[in-house]
């Protein structure tokens, strides 16, 4: 279910040919998940847990996680980049080439080892958790990407590169307007649960 493999493409497609020395190691993993808000703790549990995949890269100052295109499921594919010395979070829309950028949750997000041994747990089967939801706003662009840091300038170069904040820290907890918002979704994990990531656009 997990492998780990060294010198992978995965540090040149996200931050290019440049990328420092400190990257080390590529983990690939995937983590089942029941949706506790979707009532998965009633008697009738579905059959099949549905399963989120994904590739990380660590180092000690940062983490890139790559979200393939989901195979059954609803969902964007995207790579997520935290920069641990910034506190910053980058998301990149693969599909609308579009950049996000929040402060680092250092609640959610494990720290470089702890994600090591996260995945060095995974590798010794199959992990069962479940889904929280996350819900992102987008605030205004950022034009000048140099105060970011080198990752994820990297990352967002030559893209559209917004500032987000969280829906429930928005003035009147940000009620959601469906219908005049464009929206994206990803599910990955970077903690022994897997989020699912909703960022809109207003």
């Amino acid at each position: 279910m997990v492998k780990i493999a060294f010198n992978s493409a995965l540090a040149q497609k996200a931050l290019g040919k440049e990328a420092p020395a400190d990257v080390k190691r590529l983990y690939h993993g995937a983590m089942q998940f029941s949706d506790v808000s979707a009532g998965a703790g009633r008697e009738n549990q579905p059959y099949y847990l549905p399963q989120v995949e994904e590739e990380v890269e660590i180092s000690d100052s940062m983490a890139v996680i790559s979200v393939p295109p989901p195979r059954f499921r609803p969902g964007d594919p995207a790579y997520i980049l935290h920069d641990f010395n910034r506190k910053l979070t980058a998301y990149l829309d693969l599909t609308l080439r579009t950049c996000f950028v929040i402060p680092l949750n250092t609640s959610v997000v494990l720290l470089p080892q702890d994600l090591i041994d996260l995945f060095s747990q995974l590798m010794s089967g199959s992990y069962r958790s479940y889904l929280v939801h996350e819900d992102l706003v987008v605030t205004e662009r950022i034009e000048d990407l140099k105060p970011l840091g080198f990752y994820i300038r990297r990352l967002c170069d030559g893209k559209e590169t917004y500032r987000m904040q969280r829906r429930s820290s928005l003035p009147g907890g940000g009620i959601r307007k469906r219908s005049a918002e464009e929206c994206f979704t990803v599910r990955h994990f970077e903690n022994k649960f897997v989020t699912e990531t909703r960022i809109c656009k207003a």
